[in-house]
C-alpha cells in the first residue's frame, strides 16, 4: 500500500478568534438567559435583540466560537446566542424536551427521537447538516511520528483484541516505524455521542467481523478508559503513553493522528478529503425537503477520500409558539450556512464547507422557519 499526505495547517486565525469569544461565552442553563429569551423582542425592523439558546455535539464547539463571533459581534450586537456543548445525545434530548430551541447532533434524527421532536415542534423539523468535519484517530506514542491504521487493525483495538503496539497486525502497516512494546490504552467517550455513532457506524461497515456491536452512540461493554466528551478524551489520550482515541479532528491538538487504510492507499485527515466522502453518499429518502439528511459511504475504496466523518446537523422546528424564537433561528441558522459562516467554522475549526448545493437546500428550508 501507498501512503498519501493529506495534512492540513493549524488555522492562522483561530487563536484570535478564540481570544474574541471569551467574553461572550455563557452557559445555556443559566436562568437570567431564559428570562430574556422569554421577554426580548425584535426592534428596529430588521434589528434583532433577543437570546437564542442551544446545545448538543462537542464537536461543533470550536465551529460554534466561529459562528456566534461572526453573527454576534459583526452583524448582531443585541442578540446573544448560547450553545451547551453537552454532546449529541445531550443535545437531541433538550431539543426535544423544549429546554433547548436549537440542537446541534452528530447524528439525524431517527424513531422514536424523530417521533419526539415531531411532537415538540407541532409538526415537520428541519434538519440541515452545517459542520463536516473528519474524526481522527488520536494517539500518543512520542516516538511514532507516523502511523498507519488499516480498518481491521482500528476496529481491533477499539474493541479489544490488539492490545499491545508492537502486534504484528500494526506492524505490517508500518515497517519503518520504532513501534513500542507498550500496552494499548484505548480510550472511548462516556456520554451518549455522535461522534461515537459516526465512529462505531465505520467500523460497523468496513470490519464488522472484528467490530461485532454495531453502530451505537453509547459505547459498549468492551473495557478501555471512558472520558467525558471530546475534551475529555483528547485529555485523557494526552495524559497517558500508549492511549489511543477517537475525537473531531479540529480538537487533535498536538497529538499523533492515524492515516486510514482506504483501497491501496493510507489517507491522512483533511477537509477536503472528509467533504469527498459527503459527495459519494446519498440523501436518506422520504424526509422531505426540510429533512437534509445523509447516510455516507463508510466502506468507500475511492482514492483521497477520508472516511472517518462526522456530517453534523442542526436540527430546529419548523413551526415554533414564538416569533421571537423563529426569527433567531432563522437568522443564525442562515448565518451558519451562509459562506461567511462556513468559511468562519473553516478557519476556526478546520471543517470542511458544505457544497453549494447543499447550501442552497439548507437556505431554502431555513426561509421556512416561522412562527404559529
Amino acid at each position: 500500500m501507498k501512503s498519501t499526505s493529506l495534512r492540513r495547517a493549524a488555522a492562522p486565525g483561530a487563536l484570535a478568534l478564540s481570544a474574541v469569544l471569551a467574553v461572550s461565552a455563557c452557559s445555556a442553563s443559566n436562568e437570567e438567559d431564559d428570562d430574556a429569551a422569554n421577554t426580548a423582542s425584535v426592534e428596529g425592523g430588521d434589528e434583532l435583540s433577543g437570546t437564542l439558546n442551544g446545545g448538543g455535539a462537542s464537536s461543533q464547539e470550536a465551529a460554534m466560537e466561529a459562528w456566534r463571533a461572526g453573527f454576534q459581534e459583526a452583524t448582531n450586537p443585541d442578540v446573544t446566542v448560547n450553545y451547551d456543548p453537552v454532546g449529541s445525545g445531550g443535545g437531541r434530548e433538550q431539543f426535544i424536551s423544549g429546554g433547548f430551541t436549537f440542537a446541534g447532533s452528530d447524528s439525524y434524527l431517527e424513531g422514536e427521537e424523530l417521533a419526539g421532536a415531531e411532537e415538540r415542534c407541532g409538526g415537520t423539523v428541519v434538519e440541515i447538516p452545517s459542520y463536516i468535519s473528519p474524526i481522527a484517530v488520536i494517539y500518543n506514542l512520542p516516538d511514532v511520528d507516523t502511523l498507519n491504521l488499516a480498518p481491521e487493525v482500528v476496529a481491533g483495538i477499539f474493541a479489544g483484541e490488539i492490545t499491545a503496539w508492537d502486534d504484528p497486525a500494526i506492524a505490517e502497516d508500518n515497517p519503518d516505524a520504532e513501534l513500542p512494546d507498550l500496552e494499548i490504552n484505548p480510550v472511548h467517550r462516556s456520554d451518549e455521542s455522535g461522534t461515537t455513532g459516526n465512529f462505531t457506524s465505520y467500523m460497523d461497515a468496513t470490519a464488522s467481523d472484528v467490530w461485532t456491536f454495531g453502530e451505537t452512540e453509547v459505547w459498549p461493554d468492551v473495557g478501555g478508559e471512558a472520558a467525558a466528551q471530546t475534551s475529555g478524551v483528547v485529555s485523557a489520550v494526552e495524559g497517558g503513553e500508549g492511549s489511543v482515541g477517537y475525537a473531531d479532528a479540529s480538537q487533535a491538538g498536538e497529538l499523533g493522528t492515524a492515516a486510514i487504510g482506504v483501497g491501496e492507499e493510507f489517507v491522512e485527515y483533511s477537509p477536503e478529503a472528509a467533504a469527498a466522502v459527503v459527495d459519494a453518499s446519498e440523501q436518506v429518502e422520504g424526509r422531505g425537503d426540510t429533512g437534509l439528511v445523509y447516510d455516507l459511504a463508510r466502506d468507500t475504496t475511492e482514492e483521497g477520500v477520508y472516511p472517518i466523518v462526522l456530517v453534523s446537523y442542526h436540527i430546529a422546528c419548523l413551526e415554533y409558539e414564538e416569533e421571537l424564537d423563529a426569527e433567531l433561528t432563522r437568522a443564525f441558522l442562515t448565518y451558519v450556512i451562509s459562506p461567511a459562516g462556513q468559511d468562519a467554522a473553516a478557519e476556526n475549526a478546520g471543517s470542511a464547507p458544505i457544497s453549494d448545493t447543499i447550501q442552497e437546500q439548507a437556505q431554502a428550508a431555513v426561509d421556512q422557519i416561522t412562527a404559529g
